[in-house]
This record gives C-alpha cells, structure tokens and sequence, in this order.
C-alpha cells in the first residue's frame, strides 16, 4: 500500500520487534482493541513486547494544566522502553502525546529531553505503522458493509493517521466508507473536557452522532477508544430515551475491524 503522507518523517523497514503501548482506555474499556493490534502485527511475523509496568501517557493531567504531574507519568514511561525497536500505540492521542509533548515536558532537563527525544522518534501510531512500515494487504474475507471512520483530533491535526485509517479501510474490497458531513470535527470528548464540561461536550456528540446516522451507516470504525466510548455512549443513550432496544449504532476500534475483517474471525 503505497500513501504520502502529509506529517513527513522517516520510517523503518519492517521489524522483527516492536513494544506495544496499550494506552489506559484499552486495558480498562476495551481490551479486546489490544488483543487484536497484537494478532494483526505477529501474523506480520513482528514479535510484540508489552511492558506490564506501563501506565497513562500523561495526557489527561497535561492537557487540563498539570505539566508537573504529567511530567511524573511520563518520566515513568521513558525507562520502559530500552530497546531500540519502534513503540505502536493502537490510538492517535496517546501516540500523539508522547511523540509531541513529551520531548516538550522534559526541554529543561537536558538528560530527559534527550530520552524523550529518543523515545518520539520510534512512536508509532497503528494505522501509520501498518501502511508505512508493514505495508499491510490482506484479502477482505468479511461479509459486504457499510461504515463510517471518525478519527480522533489529535490522529488527524498531529499524526496525520487520519489519512492511514482511511486507507485501510479503502483497501478492504467489501466496505463501503460512507464519509460524514463533520468528519473534521471533535466528538467531544477530549479526555477530561467531557467531564469538566458535560453539558458542551454532549451537544457537540450529538452533532457528531447525528452525522453519523445520516450517512446510513450503523457501525462507526475508530483508531480511538475514547471518541468510540463517547459516540456509541451517546447512540445508546439516545436510543434508550426513544424505546430502541437494539443498539442503532455500533462503534469498532479498527485493529478489531481489521483482524475481523482479514482473519475471517467476524464477531
């Protein structure tokens, strides 16, 4: 699969190892997410390492103006990861995170800075490293369907996988990606931003909720656990206040979708 990318960096040839950095929404919400990244990067033959000492990213306490306790996390997080293979990170937010800020957190400290700047450089977020490091193509084996692809903003404004989720999803011969009107826009959940200010988060997740079901579409595919548990969250609320007992939309992390998909393990 062959894409340009607008978030222009280099990138290896494929590994033989990788570290996976679950993040805290899979190993709490959806684990099944982290299971499924594994399976779709060891059938690539890539051996995966996962580190049982690591935690949050840090993001929840940076982006609501606590530097000193993400500095904390973070600083954990840097001696995880000693070898020198790529890091994968099955969610743009986190990837972001630790590719972006963490060098910024530690800009004072020139030992840390320089670790932080080491770490960034092999963060990975999945889309990305299966489009541009394993050159993912896999038969679709799954039955026809129709979906639509929300991507987080921080996949899209700064790791640019907006772009690979959609491609992988264009490579799959028996889906049918219908775009949403605000497929540019916020879902509203924004880590804590949803709990500090829930009345604005969920009328911008009913906006998003409302694209979405005007598409026809009734599963919405994520590299975002988050804006997944945001959007469904507010499907099946909705839902309930109209008397539908059936979920009328679903939401997928896209490792799932993919090794659904190309596995032929259909849930």
């Amino acid at each position: 699969m062959q894409l340009l990318s607008s978030f222009s960096r280099q990138y290896p040839t494929r590994p033989a190892d990788v570290y996976l950095f679950a993040t805290c929404l899979i190993d709490q919400f959806t684990p099944q997410a982290g299971l499924d990244t594994i399976r779709l990067l060891e059938r690539e033959g890539i051996r995966v390492h996962y580190p049982e000492e690591q935690t949050c990213c840090g993001q929840p306490a940076y982006s609501s103006g606590y530097p000193d306790e993400a500095r904390a996390v973070a600083r954990r997080q840097l001696e995880l990861f000693t070898q020198p293979w790529p890091v994968v990170v099955p969610s743009g937010s986190c990837a972001g995170m630790i590719r972006l800020h963490y060098p910024q957190l530690f800009a004072d400290d020139p030992v840390l800075h320089a670790k932080a700047l080491e770490l960034s450089e092999r963060v990975y977020e999945l889309t990305e490293f299966l489009v541009h490091v394993v050159d993912f193509a896999h038969e679709d084996l799954g039955p026809a369907c129709t979906v639509s692809l929300h991507t987080s903003c921080h996949a899209r404004r700064q790791m640019g996988s907006h772009q690979t989720s959609a491609a992988l999803l264009a490579d799959l011969s028996r889906v049918t990606v219908k775009e949403q009107a605000r497929i540019e826009e916020c879902c509203g959940f924004g880590g804590t931003f949803a709990l500090l200010h829930p009345e604005i988060s969920e009328a911008i997740v009913s906006d998003k909720v409302a694209a979405i079901r005007a598409t026809g579409a009734g599963c919405v595919v994520s590299a975002d656990c988050g804006c997944l548990l945001n959007i469904t969250g507010r499907a099946a609320r909705q839902d309930e206040q109209a008397g539908v007992s059936s979920p009328s939309l679903t939401g997928e992390h896209i490792a799932s979708f993919l090794w659904q998909r190309t596995s032929g393990a259909q849930s």
